[in-house]
């Protein structure tokens, strides 16, 4: 571990100590986020130099207003905004504080509602906030493939049955179809898929799955003959006739099967409605949740807050504008 890492490290209590003065004061929210990014050790942001200084108001003497640094080597001006999700923002960074610590301790979510009215600010900017810390949240490109014994099903998000008096299952309506992969006692990846033939399920798994790993799912016919591509094999269990865990063994889809009540008791009781549009980055959200669920609250915040660096969430405009 770097020094710079380790001057990052900050524990539960620290960050709870920090968490609320930098949630109401603008000076004490920017220098927390100063802290979490640069730690100890500022620098700047164009040129990685450490040559760096607080830029202060030529009257007062004090900090400037807009918190700027200056480089003494390439002579640019920049701040904590700068090369986050935050950047151009004009929401005042203490809402971005308040956000992520919200987003990031609640189990099920927190609404942009809810967001609104505890920071005083409106609508349409309290879903501009939140939109970008569940892209901040976004997992990276380049994580690993999951490992180990992994439980794959499919869940179904929103819409209604197709006709009345039909089945409110997944299968058949017009509720939007995610695949789920899980390794046990380890990370999740969620998925929108266009449909749960064998050929979308199976080139899931083995975009997400590594070949030595153990394949566990329900008797759904999509999965089948998936087993011969990998080392573990191919397990499942039988939820039409009831069985939901193997008799004397471990063959169960459990896990996969209560990071789906999360995320739907989340949308049913946080959200209300979730469009097929948006859905992805509520899933980053819950993938985020429960792949740091093991930590503590602090912990999971300035992971959070640490992952919206180097991020920028950019909506084209149209011609007709």
């Amino acid at each position: 571990m770097t020094n710079r890492e380790r001057n990052h490290q900050l524990t539960n209590s620290e960050v709870i100590a920090d968490i609320p003065l930098a949630c109401s004061d603008e000076l004490a929210a920017v220098e927390f986020l100063e802290k979490q990014r640069w730690g100890n050790d500022p620098c700047c942001i164009k040129c990685g130099s450490v040559e760096v200084y607080k830029m202060a108001d030529a009257k007062m003497g004090e900090r400037n207003r807009r918190y700027l640094w200056r480089c003494r080597d390439c002579k640019e001006q920049y701040t904590v905004r700068i090369g986050t999700v935050y950047e151009e923002s004009r929401i005042e960074l203490r809402h971005w504080v308040y956000a992520f610590w919200r987003a990031c301790t609640s189990k099920k979510g927190v609404s942009a509602l809810e967001i609104k009215r505890h920071c005083q600010i409106s609508y349409k900017s309290a879903l501009f906030l939140m939109n970008r810390i569940r892209f901040a949240m976004a997992p990276d490109e380049e994580a690993s493939k999951l490992s180990g014994t992994v439980e794959c099903d499919e869940m179904y998000i929103g819409g209604k049955p197709r006709y009345r008096g039909f089945s409110k299952r997944g299968r058949g309506t017009s509720k939007t179809p995610v695949f789920v992969a899980v390794q046990r006692q380890g990370g999740i990846v969620r998925r929108i898929i266009p449909d749960v033939t064998a050929e979308t399920l199976q080139g899931a798994i083995r975009e997400e799955v590594t070949r030595q790993s153990r394949i566990i799912t329900d008797e759904h016919l999509g999965y089948r003959g998936i087993g011969s591509e990998f080392d573990g094999g191919h397990e499942t269990v039988c939820h039409g006739t009831k069985e939901y865990v193997r008799l004397g063994t471990d063959i169960h889809t459990n896990t996969a099967e209560s990071s789906h009540a999360l995320v739907k008791r989340g949308i049913v009781g946080i959200y209300h409605n979730v469009s097929r549009e948006y859905l992805h980055r509520y899933l980053w959200q819950y993938d985020f949740l429960w792949n740091n669920r093991k930590r503590n609250d602090g912990e999971r915040t300035i992971i959070g807050i640490k992952a919206a660096e180097g991020k920028r969430l950019m909506y084209k405009r149209s011609l007709a504008n």
